[in-house]
């Protein structure tokens, strides 16, 4: 990419100095970078692609956040992390669900491809899907044959979710066959994490009620721990995650009896993407 102004070494000088800002400051937006530094917007894409590329923060619709320190992820900057291989997560899940089951699906990005899978099987007969997620629930709502019911409770902004203790009710009384569960984090010792307590909670209520629970993990969750955990390892019926998830930690899950499967990304999906980033400039496919 070339850069407006005086040359590359200028436009190195401008990312550093982007960085330090994210940094400092956790988010910044586009047009006031391009106002601070007297360039035009579309250098400030190229810029915060480039700083994207190289991990030093996440792009988002109109600016970007910082990475890194712990702070939990809007949600619709998670959903641009990793979708060609939520999207396969998704679709090895969706197979796994029978018709005129109850299951149970988080707030989590990865549980959203799922849901479009289920859309994309078509018609159901009677298929309730349980959920704390509002695009979750909106996606589902009025599909043939699924009903969706939703747990009372407080609405997180940063998830898109219902949490609190006004949800355990439904869970009570529900019967669920399968937990679909995504997570901020996966490790043997810790098993599945989120990144607040409150997510958590509404999480091991689902947990809880069901008959089996399959995580949801793609390969950048494993090894590390996020701040609450919701489901021991030894809780787990199955793991689905892509094919670049660890080998070792892969093989310690299996032969501790849990059902482990590997998807790969749909290489379409994945050049559709890199294709919307070229055509933009970097910038977020929004």
């Amino acid at each position: 990419m070339q850069p407006d102004g005086p040359g590359q070494a200028f436009a190195q000088e401008r990312q550093r100095h982007i960085a330090r800002l994210v940094e400092e400051h956790g988010r910044v937006r586009v047009g006031e970078l391009a106002s601070r530094f007297g360039v035009s917007t579309v250098t400030v894409r190229k810029d915060l692609a480039v700083l994207e590329q190289q991990h030093r923060l996440v792009r988002t619709h109109g600016g970007a956040v910082a990475v890194g320190r712990g702070a939990e992820r809007g949600f619709d900057v998670r959903e641009r992390i990793q979708p060609a291989e939520k999207d396969a997560i998704g679709r090895e899940a969706a197979g796994m669900v029978v018709d005129g089951e109850s299951i149970a699906l988080d707030a989590s990005t990865t549980a959203l491809a799922l849901a479009r899978h289920l859309k994309a099987r078509g018609s159901w007969l009677h298929l309730t899907v349980i959920t704390n997620g509002l695009r979750i629930a909106s996606e589902l709502a009025g599909h043939p044959g699924i009903t969706v019911a939703m747990p009372a409770g407080f609405l997180r902004w940063e998830a898109l979710s219902l949490v609190g203790p006004l949800g355990a009710g439904l869970f009570e009384k529900a019967n669920i066959q399968k937990a679909f569960m995504g997570a901020a984090g996966f490790a043997l010792e810790a098993g599945l994490s989120d990144a607040t307590e409150e997510e958590a909670q509404i999480k091991r209520l689902m947990v809880e009620s069901a008959a089996e629970v399959v995580g949801l993990v793609d390969h950048t969750k494993w090894g590390r721990t996020a701040f609450a955990t919701f489901c021991r390892t030894v809780d787990l019926t199955a793991v689905l995650s892509d094919v670049a998830a660890p080998e070792s930690m892969v093989e310690s899950l299996r032969r501790s009896g849990v059902d482990v499967r590997l998807v790969a990304p749909s290489p379409s999906l994945t050049g559709q993407a890199e294709s919307q980033r070229l055509r933009t400039g970097g910038s977020a496919p929004w």
